[in-house]
């Protein structure tokens, strides 16, 4: 039967096809896809991206997740993407459900939806693809017919605004974890038991959060009292971690798009994890330890995609690739081998003070693209706040010795809105970026172009910040426009993020389970892809929070107390809330604390609590 109606939906999606744009996001046919026979398999998994194709499709994690499910046997994964506006109304207009890309199936005839939490802005889309997939929006109401929707990702670790709509969340590294999660659904559709027995089975497996077992208790001022868990299930939740990266899958056969996307090249994880401890940072905090692959395993990686993918450029990706501690001879021995096929290599944004200029020449070998640094903060004070441990000087060296090597082109990412930020903050902002204008053009430099990048600072869970306000919406608006003034130069571009968007962002990102209403009412209300400007609605999404009487300042602008109980405590990052309190009060103090990898342990947790060290290489 649903062969039939897959074969329909692709009868009817080739009618209208050539109308919409893009149409190669909803084809699905591209090398490497992995296409099995839908009888032969047990267990069938959609795993869904709540954004557009060329975004879900450059995200590392999507690609690991998708061939690891394929590479068992008796599991099945196929994709499905948020359709953009255009072809959701032809959806709708056709009465076409969302469906996976390979088999042109329904999604709701799939065992498991997997959503993937990258982006609070992306929650809206996470609803919308439920309701175009013809599927309850919230568990309660959905039956043993529906498929089970679970999420994962960085957001997982605050889930608590989508936990009405979601059956459980996978915390942390899901490698290890899925493919036992896929064993107890087919159990499960082998033995069925009720959905509690079963739920409560899953809570054994780590990094599995079920939030039915756990009951927030709430004061009348609005703050949590207390969470209340079911005495079968753990008081916290531990995340799930990858021990070993060199033993961990990589594909090595990643899908090559059709169309362009993102991040249109070879992606190669050098090390996951980073312990610099910039304290702003979610990634930094909740990815520990830092783990690095081996040359000789990523030197195998890269001959295997090459291989197989056509790619002429390969990305060597990480929180902070510049630190792995083997970079110099990978990518002396990648330039080496593929230099010939004009093959060449990426870094992502780059650290003032592990930026090697020979290293870089080395990269460019091949093509000479722009250089990006992320100072983050205007002065040295600022930057001592947040931890982030570069200088001036590392600024001034590393574009100077990137001017005298023949770059031109420099991009600048900053954050306002930073916990003690004051004004001449905002001036070191512009003094950097004029000395670096004009040391590029003293260097007799042609063309000299410098970006400046900045993003409003959102608070988030699980780092030293947690308890801090975002600044007021009006204050960083007059910041944008000083900056804006300030910077009016023909060789600096000024870039900046809308700041209601920050600001929602924050909402969600500190949000609680009372916030699910807010969104399923926005979403009713047309609200979605909410991270693209053109289709961001703020009005509808005050007007949301006012009829559920939330005030979002509650969420964004208010100071947390330390004995405060946060929506996310019975959620674990194997950081401990004495480390990142500790850290909180050393950025009052301007104090900075050392990277472990070079120093002593700063005493983060998450190394003796949980049988894991950091794996160097180098």
């Amino acid at each position: 039967m649903t062969e039939f109606i897959a074969a329909e939906i692709r009868r009817q999606i080739d009618r209208f096809l050539p109308k919409v744009i893009k149409p190669s996001r909803y084809l699905g046919a591209e090398w490497n896809a992995v296409h099995k026979e839908w009888d032969s398999v047990k267990v069938r998994m959609a795993f869904a991206f709540p954004d557009v194709y060329e975004v879900g499709m450059s995200h590392l994690g999507t690609r690991i997740l998708y061939h690891l499910v394929n590479s068992f046997p008796e599991f099945l994964c196929e994709r499905v993407f948020a359709p953009w506006v255009d072809m959701e109304e032809k959806m709708r207009e056709k009465s076409i459900p969302l469906y996976a890309l390979e088999s042109f199936r329904p999604v709701n005839t799939f065992d498991i939806i997997g959503f993937t939490l990258q982006y609070e802005m992306s929650f809206s889309n996470i609803l919308n693809m439920l309701d175009l997939a013809g599927i309850p929006l919230r568990a309660k109401d959905r039956g043993a017919e529906h498929p089970w929707i679970i999420a994962g990702g960085p957001c997982a670790f605050n889930p608590e605004p989508l936990v009405p709509f979601i059956d459980f969340f996978l915390l942390g590294e899901s490698e290890e974890q899925l493919p036992e999660v896929l064993r107890l659904i087919d159990e499960q559709k082998s033995n069925p038991i009720n959905r509690e027995e079963f739920l409560l089975k899953l809570t054994k497996v780590q990094g599995v959060y079920v939030p039915d077992f756990y009951n927030p208790v709430y004061k009348s001022d609005g703050r949590i009292e207390k969470i209340e868990s079911d005495v079968r299930v753990p008081k916290v939740v531990e995340k799930g971690l990858v021990k070993n990266l060199d033993t961990a899958f990589y594909p090595t056969q990643p899908i090559v798009p059709y169309t362009e996307i993102v991040h249109d090249r070879m992606m190669l994880e050098v090390m996951r994890g980073c312990s610099r401890g910039c304290r702003f940072c979610q990634a930094g905090m909740i990815y520990r330890p830092v783990r690095e692959r081996s040359p000789e395993v990523l030197m195998k990686h890269t001959e295997e995609l090459v291989r197989s993918t056509g790619y002429e450029e390969i990305s060597l990706t990480s929180l902070s690739t510049g630190d792995y501690s083997c970079i110099q001879p990978l990518i002396t021995g990648i330039i080496g081998k593929y230099e010939p096929e004009k093959i060449g290599v990426s870094l992502p944004s780059l650290r003032l003070d592990s930026f090697d200029v020979k290293l870089a020449e080395e990269v460019q070998k091949v093509r000479k693209t722009g250089l990006t640094f992320a100072p983050e903060a205007g002065t040295q004070r600022l930057r001592d706040v947040i931890n982030k441990g570069v200088t001036e000087e590392n600024l001034l060296q590393a574009a100077e010795s990137a001017f005298r090597a023949g770059w031109s082109h420099i991009k600048l990412y900053f954050m306002i809105g930073l916990p003690t930020e004051r004004q001449e903050d905002l001036d070191g902002i512009v003094a950097l970026a004029k000395k670096v204008v004009e040391l590029g053009t003293r260097l007799g430099r042609r063309n000299v172009a410098v970006t400046v990048s900045a993003s409003s600072f959102v608070p988030k869970s699980h780092t030293p910040f947690q308890w801090e306000p975002q600044e007021p919406r009006l204050s960083l608006v007059e910041k944008q426009k000083y900056l804006k003034e300030k910077l009016r130069d023909r060789r600096i571009k000024y870039q900046y993020h809308d700041v209601e968007t920050s600001f929602l962002e924050a909402v969600f990102a500190k949000g609680d389970r009372r916030l699910a209403d807010v969104l399923e009412t926005a979403v009713k209300s047309g609200c979605k892809f909410d991270g693209w400007s053109e289709h961001f609605k703020y009005e509808i999404w005050l007007e949301a929070l006012k009829e559920h009487s939330l005030d979002p300042r509650f969420y964004a602008s208010r100071a947390i107390d330390y004995d405060d109980v946060l929506p996310w405590d019975h959620l674990e990052s194997g950081v401990t809330k004495r480390f990142l309190m500790r850290e909180h009060h050393n950025a009052l103090k301007e104090s900075r604390t050392v990277d472990c990898r070079f120093d002593t342990c700063p005493g983060c947790g998450i190394c003796p609590d949980r049988g894991v060290k950091i794996d160097l290489k180098g």
